[in-house]
């Protein structure tokens, strides 16, 4: 029986997106190609992989002894051919991390500009969110998390200096209402409230002083999933918000936020680039790495 390798790696994204639509991007093909490459494949097996819905694709039992059978067999070819990279006089190839939005653009984005001007064939994609992404299964070649967040077994290195949170208000905030003394008077305060992707719930403000910690959990008219709305918030006068820094930019210098509990905000391990310990590194993913590493000041 003819076997199209083509048409085993189409099953492979649609089993692993979950979806014709996504598989379809990932691949860059048609959906309706997609389709008819699946079903072909199954006309030839005689047996049925997918189960189709209006709504959803799901495996069926030879469909997931299949996927467990040569799914990995792909990613060991596409990291043999990213290691070939290797013997061409510039790194090549595509590097896959997921984030935060918040440290993207002020980490990741200005340390790596440089990289991708002097190697132009390196290629750079990322998945800005604020979900815990399983790096593993969803195939990226790194993450970026803050450090006590990160699973024992993965290759941790820092990326950036120690962080600090801030609580803050617009001054026409506190024209209306009296300053936050201590973490407790939050709770009679208007504070901009975040969704988190990984639990659900709503962030708990964690604060820190030489006393011991603190967290409190507060309440307000306004909840958010990104932090940019939540400055944009504050900066409205809506209320206090509570974010690493350098996420509110120049606004505290500049006099248009107003920060309070400083004391109570104490400096924190700060961002760490993970992967696999596993992982074969390409020439591409090498050159990354080093150029995301933290340094000491006058070293970089």
């Amino acid at each position: 029986m003819k076997r199209n390798l083509n048409d085993l790696l189409s099953f492979v994204a649609v089993a692993r997106e979950g979806s014709f639509t996504r598989a379809a991007g990932f691949l860059g093909v048609t959906q309706p190609a997609l389709s008819q490459a699946i079903t072909g494949l199954e006309n030839r097996l005689q047996i049925r992989l997918l189960t189709r819905t209006t709504r959803n694709v799901s495996l069926t039992a030879a469909g997931e002894r299949l996927l467990e059978a040569i799914g990995h067999r792909f990613d060991e070819i596409e990291a043999e051919l990213d290691m070939l990279t290797a013997l061409r006089d510039k790194p090549a190839g595509t590097v896959r991390i997921t984030c935060g939005p918040d440290v993207l653009q002020t980490v990741l984005l200005p340390k790596l500009a440089p990289l991708l001007r002097e190697y132009p064939d390196i290629n750079l994609e990322f998945d800005a969110n604020h979900a815990f992404r399983n790096i593993v299964a969803d195939r990226f070649d790194a993450g970026v998390r803050l450090g006590d967040t990160i699973d024992k077994d993965m290759i941790a290195i820092p990326i950036g200096p120690p962080l600090r949170m801030a609580a803050v208000a617009s001054p026409d905030y506190f024209a209306r209402h009296p300053v936050p003394q201590t973490p407790q008077d939050l709770v009679h305060h208007n504070c901009i409230n975040m969704r988190m992707a990984s639990t659900g719930g709503l962030y708990v403000w964690e604060f820190d002083h030489p006393d011991g910690p603190v967290n409190v959990r507060v309440n307000g008219q306004l909840i958010f999933n990104t932090s940019a709305h939540m400055v944009d918030a504050a900066l409205a006068g809506l209320g206090l918000a509570f974010l690493p820094e350098q996420e509110f930019g120049d606004h505290i210098s500049a006099g248009r936020l107003v920060r309070v509990l400083e004391s109570w905000c104490q400096p924190f391990p700060g961002y760490y680039l993970y992967y696999p310990s596993r992982k074969q590194p390409s020439p591409a993913f090498t050159l990354v790495v080093e150029a995301l590493k933290e340094r000491p000041q006058g070293k970089r």
